[in-house]
C-alpha cells in the first residue's frame, strides 16, 4: 500500500492568511520549508487508483503538487482519484470537494451525519450525484471502496467512532460541546493483498480504552497533532479555546498523545493536522526534539510512504 501526505497542517494551513505568529512569519520569510497545506492523505493499493482521506480546501494545490494524482498521459479527461473518505464535516475536510466539480466520476464515503450536511448545503450540488455517488458508511462495519467502473480497489476500510466534537459552524448555544456518533471518525485502512494496515485519526479528543486496544501494535498511525499544549492558542493570544474544547488532544503533558501512545508498540507514529501555533514545526525547537526522541515524526507535504 502506498500513502502520500497531501497536507500536514491544521485548518488554515501554514502560514494562515491573517496570522502573524512566529511560525507564520517564518514560513513567509526565512523558512519557507515550513509552509504546509491542510491535512489530507491519499492511499492506493495498486499505485494507479487513489482514495483521498478528506477533501482539504487546498485540494487543487495538492493535486497539482502530487504527480501520482495527475491525469494519465494520452487522456483528455482523466483522474486517478477514485473516491474520497470523509472523517468529519469540518470545513477543512469537505471544502475541497468543490474543486472536483468537472464531471469525473468518483464516490464520496461518509457517515450519514456528514452526508446530511452536504445534502443540506446546495453548493455541493455542483457534484452531480449521477456521477459522484454518496455512499453512507457505518461504525465498525468494514467496506471496500470501489473504482469508477465498480471493480474492487484492493483496500478495506473500517470506520470507528473517535471522541471529538461536531463541526464548529454547526454549533449553537443549546447544543452540547461533545460530539455525537458520526461527527468524528477514525479509520483503519488495510491493503487486502499484503495485510498491511494503518490508522488515520486526524482529530481525537481522548484516548479511550477501546482506542488503546485498536491501536496496539499498529504498523503505522497518523494521529492528531494539532497543538503542543492544551492552552497553546490562549497563551499565544490567538484564540480563547483549549485544545480539548476544539476536540483535540495535545501532543505533550500527562494526558497528551506522546504519553498516551508511548507503550502501545506502534511501529511508526506520524503527527498530522499540525496547527500553525505549534512550536514542534520548528526543526530545532525543544518540542521537535522531544517529539522525535519519543518516536514521533513530523511530516511535510508530499511525503510518500510504502507499507
Amino acid at each position: 500500500m502506498r500513502v502520500v501526505v497531501l497536507g500536514a497542517a491544521a485548518g488554515g494551513g501554514v502560514p494562515q492568511w491573517n496570522c502573524n505568529c512566529e511560525v507564520c512569519r517564518a514560513a513567509r520569510g526565512s523558512q519557507p520549508e515550513l509552509q504546509a497545506t491542510q491535512a489530507s492523505i491519499a492511499v492506493s493499493a495498486d499505485g494507479e487508483h487513489w482514495f483521498l482521506i478528506n477533501a482539504s480546501p487546498d485540494l487543487r494545490q495538492q493535486v497539482i503538487a502530487t504527480p501520482q494524482l495527475h491525469p494519465k498521459t494520452g487522456h483528455l479527461r482523466h483522474s486517478p482519484i477514485a473516491g474520497i473518505i470523509l472523517t468529519n464535516g469540518e470545513v477543512d475536510a469537505v471544502a475541497g470537494l468543490l474543486s472536483l466539480r468537472e464531471g469525473w466520476p468518483f464516490t464520496i464515503y461518509a457517515h450519514q451525519r456528514v452526508l446530511s450536511v452536504l445534502k443540506s448545503n446546495s453548493i455541493f450540488n455542483v457534484l452531480d450525484e449521477k456521477r459522484v455517488r454518496r455512499q453512507p458508511i457505518e461504525f465498525d462495519t468494514a467496506f471496500e471502496p470501489v473504482l469508477p467502473d465498480g471493480s474492487p480497489s484492493g483496500l478495506e476500510i473500517l470506520p470507528f467512532a473517535v471522541p471529538g466534537k461536531r463541526a464548529w459552524y454547526l454549533e449553537s448555544a443549546p447544543q452540547p460541546e461533545s460530539d455525537e456518533p458520526g461527527d468524528t471518525l477514525g479509520l483503519r485502512i488495510i491493503d487486502k493483498r499484503s495485510g498491511q494496515y494503518l490508522y488515520f485519526l486526524a482529530a481525537c479528543a481522548a484516548l479511550t480504552p477501546d482506542l488503546r486496544q485498536r491501536l496496539q501494535g499498529a504498523p503505522l498511525i497518523f494521529f492528531d497533532g494539532t497543538l503542543w499544549r492544551d492552552d497553546e492558542l490562549i497563551a499565544a493570544g490567538l484564540a480563547v479555546k483549549t485544545g480539548q474544547r476544539m476536540g483535540h488532544m495535545a501532543m505533550s503533558g500527562e494526558d497528551g498523545a506522546i504519553a498516551a501512545l508511548a507503550d502501545l508498540g506502534i511501529a511508526r507514529k506520524i503527527f498530522l493536522h499540525i496547527n500553525n501555533s505549534n512550536p514542534v514545526l520548528f526543526p530545532d525547537s525543544a518540542e521537535r526534539k522531544a517529539a522525535e526522541s519519543s518516536g514521533w515524526q513530523i511530516p511535510s507535504d508530499g511525503m510518500e510512504i510504502t507499507i
